[in-house]
C-alpha cells in the first residue's frame, strides 16, 4: 500500500541550548567525580527523558535541600535558586555545585545591581516557575513584584513609580513580553529595563524558527515536556503564527494520529530541554506512516558554549 506524501519542515535551531547542555554535563561530571548518589535539587532541566537517564546513572532528584544528606554533593538546577538555598548549603558545610544557566545568573546580577541603586524590581514571568522563584529570591521579600500579563501591569502596586526597574524570565514569548514591556513603560515612564533583552538567545531563536515554519504547515509538533516553559511558548507561537494544529508531545507515543489525518505538511521543533534523540523518534514515527520529505528550515546558527564550574574541572 502506497504511503501518503508528507513534507516535514524541521525547524532549526531546536532542542538543547548551551545552558541545558552545561547543566546535564554538570550532573554527569559530578557523578564521575564523587560517585553515586549525587543529589539534584529540582529537575536539572524540564524533561522526563533526561531526568530518568541521569537517575539511572546515580542522580537523586529532590524538591528541597532538606531532603539531601549533609555528606553527599548537591546540584542546583539550571533554572536557578533563591539566595537562601546556597546559604543553607554552606551552613550545613555541604558540597554544592550551581548549575544555574549563565543567562539566568545574568538576570540575578541585574536585579541585585538595581536593588543596590535603591530601585524596586518588577519581574515579568510565570508565577510558581522555578526560574521566577529563583530570581525573585535574590532580593528581600517585597523588593520584586511579579507581573504575568498586561492586565497585571495596570494593578501592580509599587513603592515609588520613579524608582523602578524590570527584568524578565528568560523563557517567555518574545511577542507577549514586548506587549507587557510597552505597558510598563506607558504606566511607569521612568522604569529602567535591561541593557540587553533578558529573554535568552535560544528561546528567541527557536521562536523565530517556528514563526517561519508554522504558516506553511498543516500542523506543528513541539517535542518537549508539559512543565517546560520554553516548549509551551513554542506551541503558542506556532498557533499565533497561523498553524491550525499546534501541539506539545513528550514522545512519539504521544502523537494524536487522528488529529493529523489528511495533513500534507507538518513542522517539527523541540524545546531547549528536549534531546535530539526524541526528535528523531518522532520523525521515524512519521516515516512509518508517510512518504516523508524532510526540509530543514534554519533561521539561525548557534555556537555558544558555557564552561562547567571549576570545581568539576579539578581532580577529586
Amino acid at each position: 500500500m502506497t504511503k501518503p506524501a508528507l513534507i516535514l519542515y524541521l525547524a532549526a535551531p531546536r532542542g538543547f541550548c548551551a545552558g541545558v547542555d552545561r547543566a546535564i554535563k554538570i550532573v554527569e561530571m559530578a557523578i564521575e567525580k564523587w560517585g553515586a548518589p549525587v543529589y539534584v535539587r529540582h529537575e536539572i532541566v524540564h524533561n522526563k527523558f533526561v531526568v530518568d537517564g541521569l537517575r539511572d546513572k546515580g542522580a537523586v532528584f529532590v524538591e528541597e535541600l532538606a531532603d539531601c544528606p549533609d555528606d553527599r554533593p548537591v546540584i542546583f538546577s539550571a533554572h536557578g535558586v533563591p539566595k537562601s538555598v546556597p546559604a543553607a548549603a554552606s551552613l550545613r558545610q555541604m558540597i554544592y555545585v550551581d548549575a544555574t544557566c549563565p543567562l539566568v545568573s545574568k538576570v540575578h546580577i541585574e536585579a541585585q545591581r538595581h536593588a543596590a541603586a535603591g530601585l524596586q524590581m518588577i519581574m515579568i514571568g510565570h508565577k510558581g516557575h522555578p526560574e521566577t522563584i529563583g530570581t525573585m529570591g535574590q532580593l528581600a521579600e517585597g523588593e520584586v513584584l511579579l507581573v504575568e500579563t498586561v492586565e497585571d501591569v495596570a494593578t501592580v502596586a509599587v513603592r515609588d513609580p520613579n524608582q523602578l526597574a524590570f527584568v524578565t524570565q528568560t523563557t517567555l514569548s518574545v511577542d507577549d513580553t514586548r506587549g507587557i514591556v510597552a505597558a510598563l513603560h506607558a504606566r511607569f515612564p521612568a522604569i529602567i529595563g535591561p541593557h540587553k533583552e533578558d529573554i535568552c538567545y535560544a528561546t528567541t531563536n527557536r521562536q523565530e524558527a517556528v514563526k517561519t515554519v508554522a504558516p506553511k504547515s498543516d500542523a506543528l509538533l513541539v517535542v518537549g515536556a508539559p512543565n517546560s516553559s520554553n516548549s509551551r511558548r513554542l506551541v503558542e507561537v506556532g498557533a499565533k503564527a497561523g498553524c491550525k494544529y499546534s501541539q506539545l508531545v513528550q514522545r512519539a507515543e504521544n502523537i494524536d494520529w487522528r488529529a493529523l489525518n489528511g495533513i500534507r505538511s507538518i513542522a517539527i521543533t523541540a524545546g531547549a530541554s528536549a534531546p535530539e534523540l526524541l526528535v528523531d523518534e518522532v520523525i521515524d514515527a512519521f516515516r512509518s506512516r508517510y512518504d516523508v520529505t524532510v526540509e530543514v528550515v534554519e533561521t539561525a546558527i548557534e555556537d555558544i558554549e558555557f564552561k562547567v564550574p571549576r570545581v568539576l574541572r579539578q581532580p577529586a
